[in-house]
């Protein structure tokens, strides 16, 4: 992938449950473990609440109209290396995901679609 291609972007809908979120809970994070609990999918949490290490790679600061400061995407290692031909593309549906993603309440889920980019 080259430095032009986002590996991580949002749909317009994942934008704007990301306002809501930010102006209910402020600065905003992602985090996917890949491991259980909907580890596949990206989970939600206010900046700081879930504690990175080593074993995670920051993926992308994303820019969201509305809201001041860039949410991080963090991955951990292990699943970055299944996942690193790709770019995600991080969108909303309707149902609940884990709960301990912040936008469980609300009744729908963030949810990773992909697609294969060339290295």
């Amino acid at each position: 992938m080259d430095d032009e291609t986002p590996r991580v972007e949002l749909t317009p809908a994942a934008a704007d449950l990301l306002r809501r979120l930010r102006a209910e809970h402020g600065p905003l994070m992602f985090h996917q473990s890949g491991g259980c609990c909907d580890g596949s999918a990206p989970m939600c949490f206010p900046e700081g609440e879930f504690r990175t290490g080593a074993s995670d790679v920051l993926l992308a600061e994303l820019c969201v109209d509305g809201v001041e400061e860039p949410v991080a995407f963090w991955m951990s290692r292990s699943q970055y290396a299944v996942w690193s031909h790709t770019r995600l593309i991080v969108d909303v549906v309707a149902g609940r995901g884990s709960g301990f993603s912040i936008e469980a309440p609300e009744g729908v889920r963030f949810l990773i679609r992909s697609r294969v980019v060339d290295v």
